[in-house]
């Protein structure tokens, strides 16, 4: 028998591919700091003694409870959390804050949520991540609805920036009579948002299914929004029209954007 030699050597790295690596890298972390520029920005302008909170979902709403604990603890503040999805819920848990529901609190203080893209006039495209519909109902009971985001999330239109379409949450067995209403009637197309580590489509927490509505052109979200709803076997969509009333960027050089609503 011969003995196998096995000899190791390090690979050439092209440099451009060194550079494009740490490009994304630096971005990311760009990003990543912008969202917590923000999130911090909502959390000590909005959130006061004996509120109740509503507590939105996703990646940047991890640093916005980051910094709710940090002032709960600091100041002694008593704060009660309403959660908009399992994340939100395991958040307000992890961090030892106070957990509520809308059957204890349906009126809130002030509801804290991320979105996918936000336009000029305050319209939001969520449910990226899923939860659209208890983050629309939880920001629905609040008397201040906030929002935060980083920089790649604001447009001029929705559509700018967010290129995956507008989430539709839908009862499972209407899924495909309403993929095809919504293209027939307003044009693109609907598709069936699939899971990535599981088989088959992605199930909500309310044990839905979510269309993924790739719009062509601008629309009068309002209109488009109600007409959507009405679909039997619509649950709720991802259009968020006229409950912004704040919305809070983290940006490149550091500093944090301020947007309200265009006085009509």
């Amino acid at each position: 028998q011969r003995n196998a030699v096995f000899t190791s050597r390090r690979l050439a790295v092209p440099n451009n591919y060194k550079h494009v690596c740490l490009f994304s890298q630096s971005a990311a972390n760009m990003a990543e700091e912008a969202k917590k520029l923000a999130a911090y920005a909502a959390v000590d302008n909005h959130i006061q003694n004996n509120q109740v909170v509503g507590v939105g979902s996703g990646s940047t709403i991890v640093y916005a409870v980051d910094r709710l604990a940090e002032r709960v603890r600091q100041e002694k503040l008593n704060i009660v959390c309403v959660p908009t999805s399992f994340q939100a819920r395991q958040l307000i848990l992890q961090h030892g804050l106070t957990l509520s529901d809308l059957d204890r609190h349906p009126e809130l203080d002030v509801a804290i949520d991320g979105a996918d893209e936000v336009d000029k006039d305050l319209t939001l495209i969520k449910g990226g991540g899923g939860c659209l519909t208890q983050e629309k109902i939880v920001a629905s009971c609040a008397k201040h609805f906030v929002v935060i985001a980083d920089y790649r999330k604001d447009s001029k239109a929705l559509g700018q920036q967010w290129k995956k379409g507008v989430p539709v949450e839908v009862i499972p067995m209407a899924h495909v009579p309403v993929s095809r209403t919504i293209a027939k009637r307003f044009g693109g197309e609907a598709n069936l948002r699939m899971a990535v580590s599981k088989a088959g489509p992605v199930v909500t927490d309310n044990s839905n299914f979510i269309l993924d509505w790739k719009f062509e052109h601008a629309q009068n979200w309002k209109e488009v929004n109600t007409a959507i709803k009405m679909i039997p076997g619509v649950v709720e969509t991802g259009l968020f029209v006229g409950m912004a009333e704040r919305a809070y960027f983290g940006m490149e050089d550091g500093s944090v954007q301020v947007r309200d609503p265009a006085v009509n």
